[in-house]
């Protein structure tokens, strides 16, 4: 497991499935807003003339000399939920996030997103 404080400086390494694929560079982080901890990544995947930001969860990632390791496989997380390199999610997206990688999800009790970029 990683620090979640140390986590950010990791922006531009590899993010690689648990088999050592490379899935793409790590972009941004994500934080739950409930725990204040990091939850999700965004990682850019696609072709260079159509590149875009896949998320996947960072419970049970771990990092390695210049890459961190996701829990799930290279395929899943190019099929994930994504965004434009210069989007932003949109909060009724969320739920679709968590559904992809079979995730609970449940709004705050006001009805306040789960996800943030800090």
């Amino acid at each position: 497991m990683f620090e979640p404080e140390d986590i950010r400086e990791w922006r531009g390494h590899d993010v690689v499935d648990p088999e050592g694929r490379k899935i793409g560079p790590l972009e941004a982080i994500y934080v739950d807003t409930r725990s204040d901890l990091p939850a999700f990544a965004t990682v850019t995947v696609g072709m260079p003339t159509r590149r875009r930001l896949a998320f996947v969860p960072l419970t049970g990632a771990t990092v390695g000399p210049g890459y961190l390791k996701v829990r799930y496989p290279r395929n899943l997380v190019r099929d994930s939920p994504s965004i434009d390199t210069d989007g932003v999610l949109p909060a009724e997206d969320e739920p679709a996030v968590f559904a992809h990688y079979e995730l609970p999800y449940e709004a705050g009790a006001a009805g306040e997103r789960r996800l943030a970029r800090p």
